[in-house]
């Protein structure tokens, strides 16, 4: 699960260098691949600490 929030905040990083060099289509995109990548890694959290 690690790697889960080693590759969301990768995906931060590429976000934000993009939005600074004005490629807001690919800024859009990389926030919400980091979005869904972190409420993936909170959800096997959560059900991993269940079970």
């Amino acid at each position: 699960m690690a790697s889960l929030i080693g590759l969301s905040i990768a995906f931060l990083v590429l976000a934000l260098v993009a939005y600074i060099f004005g490629a807001r289509g690919i800024a859009g995109l990389s926030m919400e691949i980091a979005k869904w990548l972190v409420v993936i890694f909170v959800i096997l959290a959560i059900i991993s600490f269940f079970f």
